[in-house]
């Protein structure tokens, strides 16, 4: 955000004109193509080094940057990726503030996504380190109630009805996507059965916005359940996104990056492509 919204000018000023020209013409070549593009500031809820607190600020960034993209159809809005450090209530309500900016603008028949806190993870076991780097304690929860998430975005609002709730979900021991080593080949209930049923619950759509494997047997296996998983009737979940590609990912385990992505050989073929 930062890039195309100098704080400088802040979230309210004019945009950078060199980035928003690169913004345009990325956008430009994966829609001509008849591709979806996401536009999504991976910026957690934060803005020049701090939480966002100012809802009217951000509502105006997002109907200055969604005015730019609204007579595109196949632009998606990705509120802020991955918020963290931030309460439950107070990322619902920029949440909020962000949909209502964006419909204000006149873009009305695009998909929106909203993230809750936590990194909104529909499942998650960390390692947390409260005291020291010696004394470690395990925590495992259910990331998508125990955050709080639950408690508040069944309330997300929005006038033209397009709105799915964004989590991510990885596959290794802790949840945490460090690992190309997947827990164990699965249906996908142990770690989205939750996440699935409260979105069912509350008749809101969902969408897996980051989720990986490293390639190995066993991953295949269990991403392949995950994705069957997501199909199943009665579904919530209309869609799912790779993680990882581009050039800053190249030497991830998970990479798609041509040509010589590491997930190129394996997961793209045998796993991806059979869900396209």
């Amino acid at each position: 955000m930062e890039r195309i919204s100098p704080p400088t000018s802040g979230l309210t000023g004019a945009f950078d004109s060199n980035h928003l020209a690169g913004l345009q013409n990325i956008v430009d070549y994966i829609t001509q193509k008849g591709g979806f593009a996401v536009i999504d500031p991976h910026n957690s809820l934060k803005y020049n080094g701090a939480v966002i607190t100012n809802q009217a600020d951000f509502s105006t960034w997002w109907t200055n940057l969604a005015t730019v993209f609204k007579s595109n159809s196949k632009v998606i809005f990705d509120i802020n990726n991955g918020p963290n450090s931030i309460s439950a209530a107070d990322a619902f309500a920029l949440n909020q503030a962000g949909i209502n900016g964006i419909r204000a603008s006149g873009a009305t028949s695009q998909l929106i996504l909203v993230e809750g806190t936590a990194w909104s993870e529909a499942w998650s076991k960390h390692k947390v380190m409260p005291y020291s780097d010696i004394i470690c304690l395990e925590q495992t929860h259910i990331g998508w109630t125990s955050s709080g998430n639950a408690a508040v975005f069944a309330a997300i609002q929005d006038p033209n009805n397009n709105t799915a709730i964004e989590m991510r979900q990885f596959f290794d021991t802790d949840g945490s996507g460090t690992s190309g080593n997947c827990h164990g080949a699965n249906n996908g209930g142990d770690r989205l059965t939750g996440a699935t049923q409260w979105l069912l619950s509350n008749n809101l759509k969902g969408f897996l916005g980051q989720f990986s494997g490293g390639s190995n047997s066993v991953c295949e296996s269990s991403l392949k359940g995950i994705l069957s998983y997501m199909q199943r009737s009665p579904s919530p979940w209309i869609g799912a996104l790779w993680w990882a590609a581009g050039p800053a990912q190249v030497n991830s385990f998970s990479s798609i990056e041509p040509p010589n992505g590491a997930a190129i050989p394996q997961i793209l073929p045998n796993v991806l492509m059979l869900y396209v």
